[in-house]
Formats: structure tokens, C-alpha cells, sequence
């Protein structure tokens, strides 16, 4: 039997509690809230939230009379017409005055309840990672641990190494032969023998020698205070995982109002996936036209800009960042492009190459996100595919980090963005 404390707690005493319910709650609270996540604008995907779960799953144990058995006396308030004995005819069905009931038959209301931030982050980004973040180093590194740095002749005392100190008293008792306990006895049974005897000479003989035996054993100790070790540690910096993240996006002039928008979101939805997920992750905006430029954050997603489609632009900006200031040796490099598909039909072929030669080596991933109309779903008035897809598609092996989507409605946006990082996954083409 579980009994839940449902008094109002605005002191968050009850936090055990409310994570039991989460817990057991799980499956439901996560649906509701990838269905909230693509209601809402991803600006404020970073706040909590109200979410409705059906009262199929969170029903709890009651208390209750058993069918048979046992002793039963009811107290109604307000009755003025029965007493006790009397039968109670059943009321007529459909006498309230309420409004039709639901078609379905289920007329019980959705369980509401608020999630904190803190709840509606963790079950956002559940269950995402970058994929093969295995290069590490520890430049940078906000985490320390303890590592055994040999032994030191001070310390305390729960840190005392019992083997190496006896180890070192051993030694120097061998070393100032310190006389052996065996050696005393052996000294003592022959002198009792000597007085049985009655021999005087050999009396003395033993007595000096025991004597001796005994004041050298008072001068070499057993264990002296420099025979003592403890064991040492040293703090090391943990090796940590860098990584950058270059966010690509097309601002040309063939990007309307609707394919910018969806573009941003997805980039929106990533850089807070890298924030909230990552500590040591750089993130360098590139924007480009016929010409690509790195930006700071605030440019890359509300500063207008327009022209023609020239994608090799960007990939060599990125390929100019990586050699300055990314070696390929000490981070684990990904990428995310966002464009709608358009490009100069010249310049195909030299973004295939440079995706194929130089980006994709460097890469541990790289993602391409084609929006589109929602009437186009990325191809041409005709079903053909874009310029810039059938070039990436060309280039795409098996073997090769690239990963390529379409999205062409806001509510696509969450289900792609889950399925390029979902965790243990390696995204198909």
C-alpha cells in the first residue's frame, strides 16, 4: 500500500515524492511533453510547463469496504427522509442538467500538473548525445581525481599503509639485528637448566648475555616512528571531452521567411541540446550567401541578410576556423547545415568535393537539414531532387558521417532533431 502526502508543499519538501510519480509516470510525461515541445515556440523550450496526461496511468491505491462481510453503518449528512432500514431506490440515468457527454464515452478530466524547468529540460533532451565523442584531453579540465602518487612519512592515520610500514620496520630491525623473541627464550630455558645445575660460572655467562639481549631489544623498537607510511595522492585533472559544433545556415536570397524560420528553430533547438548538455562545447556560427562569414550568436539568428547561393563558401570558412583554432587531434568536430537545397550549378561540384576531401575527414558527424514549403517537402515543382541534395547524396557513403533530413513544417523540426542525436544511433541516410 503506498499513501502520498497531497498537501500543498511550496517549500518542495515533498521532491521524493513528486520524482516517484515521474517515475512511474514516465512513459506518459514524456509524449506530453514532445507534444508540447512542438506547440510552442523554442525560445521558451528552456522554461517549464503545464502538461496534461491521461488519468489511466497515475491511478493510485484506495482504501475501501470489501464487498462482503464485515459491519456496515452509513452516516448521510442532510438526510431528512430515511432512516435506518429503509431501501433507497437507484436514481434514473440522464436526470443531471449537465452538459452532453463525450462521444468516446470517457468522461474523466486529464490530470494537469506543472513541470519545473529543471524536469521539462531533463525529459526534453532524454536520451541525446553527440555521436562518437571519444577524443579527449585535459586542457580546460573542471574536474580533478585522486591518484595514488607513491608514500609519504606523514599523513593521516586513514591513509596509514600497513604493509609498507611493516615492510620498513622488518628492515631495520634485520639491518641493527634487533634479537629475535625466539633468541630470549632460547637464552632463558638454558639459564633455568644452568640453575638446576647449580652451575654459578655458566649463570653469570647467560645472565649477561640475556641482559644484553633484553637492552638492546628496548633500544631497536619494534616499529619506530620513521619505519611509517602513508600512502600519498595527488590531484590530476580528469581528462575532458572537446568538442565544437559548426551551425551552417543559408541566408540567400532564395531562403524565404518560412525556410529561415525553420531553420533557425532547429538551431535554436540544438544550441540549447549543447548548452544544457555540454560543458566544453564551442559553437561557431557561419552564415553565408554567395559569401560566408563567421558570426557571434545574436547576428547568426535575427540579423537580415541576402544574395545568391554559393555553399562552398561555407564549408571553406569552416575549413579556415578548424585550422586556426580547432586541431583535428584535440577535438571531436561536428557540423549542422541548414539550407534549402539551392545552389549555383557551378559550384556543385566543389562543395562535393570539399564535403567528401576536407570536412568529412575532420568530422566525427556531420548533419544536413533541407527546409522546404510544406507543399514541396524539398523537391522541385517537377519531383526532382534539389541541386545541393543530389550533390551531398552523391557524396554520401556508408562509411562516411553524414547524415541528411528534410523538415519542411515547424512539427517535423523535434522529430528530426531527436532522430539525428538520438543516443547509441548512428543516423541512416
Amino acid at each position: 500500500m503506498n499513501i502520498i502526502d497531497r498537501r500543498l508543499n511550496p517549500q518542495g519538501k515533498s521532491l521524493a515524492n513528486r520524482q516517484r510519480f515521474l517515475r512511474r509516470a514516465k512513459e506518459q510525461v514524456v509524449k506530453a511533453v514532445r507534444d508540447a515541445s512542438s506547440k510552442r515556440s523554442i525560445q521558451d523550450v528552456e522554461s517549464g510547463d503545464k502538461i496534461s496526461i491521461s488519468t489511466g496511468g497515475v491511478r493510485e491505491p484506495s482504501l475501501h469496504r470489501a464487498n462482503s462481510g464485515g459491519l456496515r453503518d452509513y452516516v448521510v449528512p442532510g438526510n431528512k427522509e430515511y432512516v435506518e432500514g429503509d431501501t433507497i431506490p437507484r436514481p434514473e440515468q440522464g436526470g443531471g442538467r449537465g452538459s452532453e457527454g463525450s462521444p468516446d464515452g470517457d468522461g474523466e478530466d486529464d490530470f494537469r500538473f506543472v513541470l519545473s524547468r529543471e524536469e521539462f529540460l531533463d525529459i526534453f533532451l532524454e536520451d541525446l548525445e553527440l555521436p562518437d565523442l571519444v577524443k579527449q584531453k585535459v586542457k580546460q579540465s573542471e574536474s580533478f581525481s585522486l591518484t595514488r602518487a607513491g608514500f609519504t612519512p606523514s599523513g593521516s592515520p586513514a591513509n596509514l599503509n600497513l604493509v609498507r610500514t611493516m615492510r620498513n620496520s622488518l628492515s631495520r630491525r634485520i639491518a641493527l639485528k634487533r634479537p629475535k623473541p625466539a633468541e630470549i627464550e632460547e637464552l632463558e630455558r638454558l639459564l633455568k637448566e644452568a640453575e638446576e645445575r647449580g652451575d654459578s660460572e655458566e649463570m653469570r655467562e647467560l645472565r649477561e648475555a640475556l641482559e644484553h639481549k633484553h637492552l638492546r631489544s628496548k633500544r631497536i623498537p619494534f616499529i619506530d616512528p620513521i619505519d611509517v607510511r602513508y600512502n600519498r595522492f595527488e590531484s590530476v585533472p580528469k581528462p575532458i571531452a572537446q568538442a565544437v559544433m559548426f551551425c551552417l545556415m543559408d541566408v540567400s536570397g532564395s531562403m524565404t521567411e518560412h525556410m529561415k524560420d525553420l531553420a533557425k528553430r532547429f538551431f535554436m533547438l540544438l544550441y540549447l541540446f549543447l548548452k544544457r548538455r555540454y560543458r566544453s562545447v564551442d559553437i561557431v556560427f557561419i552564415r553565408h550567401t554567395h559569401e560566408a562569414k563567421e558570426v557571434d550568436e545574436e547576428t547568426f539568428f535575427y540579423s537580415t541578410e541576402t544574395g545568391g547561393t554559393v555553399v562552398s563558401t561555407a564549408l571553406e570558412e569552416m575549413q579556415r576556423v578548424v585550422q586556426e583554432r580547432y586541431p583535428e587531434g584535440d577535438w571531436n568536430i561536428y557540423a549542422a547545415q541548414a539550407s534549402d537545397g539551392d545552389n549555383m550549378s557551378s559550384d556543385n561540384a566543389r562543395s562535393a568535393a570539399l564535403l567528401r576531401d576536407v570536412i568529412l575527414p575532420l568530422c566525427q558527424y556531420f548533419a544536413y537539414i533541407e527546409v522546404a514549403a510544406e507543399h514541396n517537402m524539398g523537391l522541385s515543382a517537377l519531383g526532382r531532387e534539389t541541386e545541393l541534395w543530389r550533390t551531398y547524396k552523391m557524396v554520401q557513403r556508408p562509411d562516411l558521417p553524414l547524415a541528411m533530413r528534410r523538415v519542411r513544417s515547424r512539427r517535423e523540426i523535434f522529430p528530426v532533431f531527436r532522430d539525428l542525436f538520438a543516443r547509441d544511433k548512428v543516423a541512416a541516410p
